[in-house]
């Protein structure tokens, strides 16, 4: 099966819907008027059922087929954006200051929403599908809400599956793996406390910007000389915060990063090791440390069996030649992982051609991409659900 000629010919009005939100971001759980927008066209559809309120601005809609009774699947898109200053360029950028759709979950929305809109018009399927529209996936963790909230069982949802959009992988083309295929995250602070003073006298003085230089380095060994080299791990100091003037050592410094991992024991290595790298220079150098470190999102991982599914079906839209079935993993970090905690199911990449990188000022989603990702949705509903 080519592109649906259905979903081609939705694409112009998808993409008006898409450029609608792109040009209103909104975070975290704030997503009142995307809530409302999305809310209204799936009404406008004619969806069975349309919940609002879960996770604060989530929504799942129900959409019962018209071939008898059968299972309920989930589809899955995220709706935030994230604050940044766009500088796309484009007619539609954001008019909200300091927000973007710089990861491109307006276009994930406009083509579930396209999917939506077709699946409700035809019902060609036995029966539910759960359209599920997702709060908070920039480090808000939505997803685990949602799924706390009992998400699952109340709509019966029996296997769900994701789908995000890929620069530099060509529109048309699909990519996924079975397993782990990102990464679960941590954050981490670590505050040095020294004995602050005149500049001019450091041997009075216990200073902690030179001892938190010691341990960005250290750090580093995490990976290099404590983890198997075969085994993926990211340790990443972004930020560090010390210091007022020219002439004063602090009393404090604060370091904070990331730490990204495929496997449960290789984080929890990186994690007890950090904590003696810091504790240890700190003490070598007559200061005290503390740590602070929150595992939050877990790997996003695969199950075969789903996975292979969302293969055939990427293949049955846009051939065979065109779906890596077995692309390296992400160490970028998903909520999407706690649905796959909850139930079987699986995450897929499409192909956003050319593009700006996620989380660039300078990224718009591809409205060429809005055909594909309608028909892989459409076909997956229509054959896991076939009578």
């Amino acid at each position: 099966m080519p592109i649906l000629n259905r979903a081609a010919e939705m694409q112009q009005e998808v993409a008006a819907w898409r450029r609608h939100l792109h040009t209103t971001p909104e975070l975290g759980f704030d997503l009142h008027e995307t809530s409302a927008f999305v809310a209204a066209k799936l009404r406008e559809f004619g969806v069975d059922e349309v919940v609002t309120g879960i996770a604060k601005t989530g929504i799942v809609g129900i959409i019962s087929g018209r071939l008898g009774e059968g299972a309920t699947i989930g589809l899955r898109a995220d709706m935030d954006a994230l604050p940044i200053t766009e500088a796309s360029g484009v007619a539609h950028m954001s008019a909200n200051a300091g927000k973007m759709h710089a990861c491109g979950h307006d276009g994930h929305t406009a083509m579930l929403l396209g999917a939506a809109k077709y699946l409700a018009e035809t019902r060609n399927f036995a029966g539910r599908v759960a359209v599920i529209f997702q709060p908070a996936e920039e480090g808000g963790g939505g997803g685990a809400v949602m799924v706390r909230e009992g998400m699952m069982e109340r709509f019966g949802i029996s296997r769900v599956f994701g789908m995000h959009n890929e620069p530099g992988l060509p529109v048309g083309q699909f990519a996924t793996r079975p397993g782990p295929i990102m990464a679960a995250t941590a954050e981490f602070t670590i505050t040095i406390k020294g004995k602050g003073g005149h500049a001019a006298f450091p041997h009075q003085n216990v200073d902690p910007i030179v001892i938190a230089a010691q341990i960005v380095g250290a750090l580093q060994t995490i990976v290099s000389r404590s983890a198997d080299p075969l085994e993926a791990l990211v340790v990443s100091v972004t930020k560090f915060h010390a210091g007022e003037a020219y002439n004063i050592i602090p009393e404090t410094a604060e370091i904070a990063g990331t730490v990204r991992t495929l496997r449960k024991d290789v984080a929890a290595l990186a994690e007890k090791r950090m904590k003696a790298i810091v504790q240890g220079i700190a003490e070598a150098g007559g200061a005290t440390a503390h740590v602070v470190y929150d595992a939050n999102y877990p790997v996003t991982f695969n199950h075969p069996h789903e996975t292979d599914f969302a293969v055939k079906i990427a293949a049955e839209v846009a051939g065979a030649q065109n779906v890596e079935p077995n692309m390296p993993a992400v160490m970028g970090g998903e909520d999407f992982s706690y649905m796959l905690e909850a139930r079987p199911g699986s995450f897929v990449f499409i192909g956003n051609g050319d593009t700006a990188n996620l989380h660039h000022p300078g990224y718009d989603f591809n409205d060429e991409a809005i055909p594909h990702g309608i028909s892989y949705w459409v076909r997956l509903t229509e054959t896991a659900l076939a009578a």
